[in-house]
């Protein structure tokens, strides 16, 4: 018989692994300390990174839905620019909460932040496609004579 044909002895494997347990071997590890020392927070448990990520979700929504609503004539010049800034910000918004969500491990807030992405995008595009000729209908970007 080889050294790999001899039978094992369980009883001595199991001592050890009893041995093992006991001195504190299996225990879980601690959770690694993040830059500002303090342990990271567990991904499962809801906490204040869920909540910030919610906040800003429903902030940056409420930017968007508001776009909709938006009170001052934006065809050229400088309220143009304005409403592109403030369509930009609806952007910025989503992929900070994208950035957040993803930290927190909330995939319904990732999901709609993505969305809010996409809305921002799409008010942007809908302002500068028809002044850079992909339009059918051309458009100004300054307010001429």
């Amino acid at each position: 018989m080889t050294g790999r044909d001899k039978p094992r002895d369980w009883d001595k494997e199991l001592a050890e692994v009893d041995r093992l347990i006991a001195a504190g071997a299996g225990a879980p590890p601690t959770p690694a300390p993040t830059r500002s020392g303090a342990p990271a927070p567990d991904p499962g448990s809801p906490g204040r990174p869920a909540l910030a990520t919610w906040l800003r979700l429903a902030l940056g929504v409420g930017l968007g839905v508001a776009m909709t609503q938006w009170p001052y004539v934006h065809g050229c010049g400088v309220a143009l620019f304005g409403y592109l800034a403030a369509a930009g910000t609806v952007c910025v918004a989503g992929a900070w909460t994208m950035v957040s969500s993803w930290r927190s491990r909330s995939a319904r807030a990732h999901v709609l932040s993505l969305g809010l992405v996409f809305w921002g995008v799409a008010l942007v595009a809908r302002e500068v496609l028809p002044r850079i000729g992909y339009a059918r209908q051309a458009a100004t970007w300054w307010c001429g004579p």
